[in-house]
């Protein structure tokens, strides 16, 4: 038969002495990993060291809907990777709103005497130094809250930029809220007020009340109300109050489209929001608060140590200062950077926005 090893084809010659078959192609090592500083194929070049994975997270997160343990995971990395836009950025505007109560407090030391001289009189040392103190705080404070309304806005583009594996510096991430700067703003207006609205129109309705209704249907109506209007407040922090600040900045939406935005984000997803945002808030809580000790407990000593110092007052109004700015380092980035993580998380969840961060990042 044709092919039999006794009876060779026509034509066929025995090979030539010494002659090897060829060695067979090496197979592809699929899983070694790639030399140290080389980019995979898809990745975006000039990525940070360390946020090289595999092809669905080629940034601080995974391109897929995320868990608890991969927000935290990428807030931290984020915060990482970009510490001037997320804690340089907090750390500049707590530093510069503080530093006003600082001078202020500072001017007043230097140009009244403010000796404790044991009257509670408003005109007295003491007076004028909690006057002083205290006014001086609260713009301060009210200041510090207006330049954070622009630090979640810069920290949304930053976690949008991170999720595609790019790294912003402080000047890009405040370049890229140019053009929602007064819609944030405005959105930040616009909620103030509806919370404030709803606790005054309860308020209202409770002086209404106790006026005109007997005891026992004002006991009634506590035991009824004030829990219902608790749960309120909740369900209102969630569905109107949580998301709008990523949407309106990584949208580049409208003040009343941004809350529209984040009510049907988080649709059917209540409890998961809640409980991670509750949960941001405690650890977010304890963490400032720890922070902030070294300088409460200085300035108490002081206040037993030295009462009747000219410049109690003043080291007060430092200390207080510095506690809030170590503080805001932490909880801002850290808690704008969760509550944008969850944002993009509901978009990936319901619209499939993974793909379009995946083209983004260059992964076919």
């Amino acid at each position: 038969m044709p092919g039999d090893d006794a009876h060779p084809p026509p034509g066929w010659q025995p090979p030539p002495p010494g002659w090897q078959p060829p060695p067979a192609p090496a197979r592809p090592a699929w899983g070694a990993p790639p030399p140290p500083g080389a980019v995979p194929p898809g990745m975006p070049p000039g990525m940070p060291p360390g946020m090289l994975g595999a092809a669905h997270k080629p940034g601080a997160i995974p391109l897929r809907p995320l868990g608890l343990g991969d927000m935290y995971d990428g807030a931290f990395r984020i915060i990482r990777f970009n510490p001037r836009a997320t804690v340089g950025s907090a750390v500049l505007v707590a530093a510069v709103s503080m530093a006003l109560p600082v001078l202020l407090t500072a001017a007043l030391t230097f140009s009244v005497d403010l000796t404790s001289d044991g009257t509670t009189d408003a005109t007295s040392g003491e007076g004028l130094a909690a006057l002083g103190t205290v006014g001086a705080l609260l713009v301060g404070t009210l200041l510090q809250a207006l330049g954070l309304v622009f630090v979640t806005g810069m920290v949304a583009h930053v976690v949008a930029a991170a999720a595609v594996g790019r790294r912003l510096s402080l000047g890009e991430a405040w370049a890229a809220t140019h053009g929602s700067r007064w819609r944030l703003i405005g959105l930040s207006v616009v909620l103030g007020l509806m919370g404030a609205g709803m606790v005054v129109a309860y308020v209202a309705v409770w002086v209404v009340v106790v006026l005109v209704a007997p005891t026992a249907l004002v006991v009634a109506f506590g035991v009824v109300t004030v829990p219902a209007f608790l749960a309120l407040l909740v369900w209102w922090w969630v569905r109107v109050y949580y998301l709008p600040v990523p949407a309106l900045m990584i949208e580049r939406t409208g003040v009343l489209a941004a809350i529209g935005r984040g009510f049907r984000l988080t649709r059917q997803q209540f409890w998961r929001t809640l409980g991670i945002g509750l949960l941001t808030a405690i650890i977010t809580g304890l963490a400032g608060s720890f922070l902030t000790i070294p300088f409460t407990i200085a300035a108490q000593v002081l206040a037993v140590a030295v009462p009747a110092s000219q410049y109690l007052a003043l080291a007060t109004v430092v200390l207080t200062a510095l506690g809030s700015v170590v503080q805001t380092a932490f909880v801002t980035p850290f808690t704008a950077a969760v509550t944008s993580l969850q944002y993009l998380d509901q978009r990936m969840r319901k619209e499939a926005y993974d793909v379009e961060l995946m083209a983004r990042a260059g992964i076919s």
